[in-house]
């Protein structure tokens, strides 16, 4: 057995963290200069927060330092726990970098201990699926390198579809990788953007219209999904549920999965992409982030 640990861009409720083992590094933000975090995700109120942006609040995100990963694991390494780190990608973020900088320093304090790390190159439930799967290997006994190497393999089968409302999030924080794909859009015409082979946010598609955004992204999921059956697949939204309903609905028309889970933004990542933000995980191919 090992120990588990992610950040709030997983975006899991925290009950099933509680139920599943699964710790958690907290991610910081300030709204209008105040500081805060959010590890209960029953609390968290998504209308008011993403209502509060929409109405000017300036939010401000920082990477997650070494010494927390620090203060975090080395009550467990020092109690002979082994530790899996399954974090958000260091394609948007540098705080997979300081995971690995507490990591070396980590291992040279306890050298009979395991540390693994693995970068989804994902987030929210790009990454929490992941996180997930962890769990489920986990509890069967698998060990925590083969695991590791699991999921290194499946991130890449992670595809990571989504639509934004208003691109000024994502240039604000200069998390849109191809950029220049869109200088020119005018109104109405909406981003199709993925995750990259290296985690990055890039756009591979424009069209017209909200709800021809959301028939986009389900119809990307009908052509590239692999196994619907088998697998839970994940639905992200910042404060806009009746398109997350809407997008639910296609989903189960042709290629129904498993389960599908429904949550709104958690405040971190949701800064990044705006209100009205709509996301859609699923596993495909080997290639599929390459072939989106």
């Amino acid at each position: 057995m090992f120990s588990i640990f992610t950040d709030t861009s997983a975006n899991l409720d925290c009950r099933l963290l509680q139920e599943r083992q699964i710790r958690v590094i907290p991610f910081t933000f300030t709204v209008d200069g105040v500081e805060q975090t959010c590890t209960d995700t029953v609390a968290f109120d998504g209308k008011a927060y993403y209502d509060a942006i929409r109405n000017g609040a300036k939010v401000r995100t920082s990477q997650v330092t070494p010494q927390t990963y620090i203060d975090a694991m080395t009550p467990l390494l020092s109690a002979g726990q082994d530790v899996l780190f399954v974090g958000m990608s260091s394609g948007i973020s540098g705080s997979y970098a300081s995971a690995q900088t507490a990591a070396a320093q980590l291992c040279e304090e306890f050298p009979e201990r395991k540390i693994c790390l693995v970068d989804t190159l994902g987030a929210s439930l790009g990454e929490g699926l992941l996180v997930l799967d962890a769990a489920d290997c986990r509890d069967s006994g698998m060990s925590i390198e083969d695991t590791a190497a699991l999921l290194d393999e499946k991130r890449h089968r992670m595809a990571q579809v989504f639509t934004v409302e208003d691109l000024k999030h994502l240039r604000a924080t200069g998390r849109l990788s191809n950029i220049a794909a869109l200088i020119g859009m005018v109104l109405q015409i909406k981003p199709l953007l993925k995750g990259d082979p290296e985690g990055k946010i890039v756009c591979f598609e424009k069209v017209r219209g909200r709800k021809r955004s959301i028939a986009a992204i389900a119809e990307q999921y009908d052509k590239m999904v692999k196994d619907a059956p088998s697998q839970t697949v994940g639905i992200a939204h910042a404060d806009c549920p009746e398109d997350a309903a809407m997008l639910e609905a296609l989903l189960k028309k042709n290629h129904p999965p498993k389960a599908i889970m429904n949550v709104c933004y958690e405040p971190m990542t949701g800064s990044h992409v705006g209100p009205g933000a709509l996301a859609l995980f699923f596993f495909g191919g080997d290639n599929v982030r390459s072939e989106l």
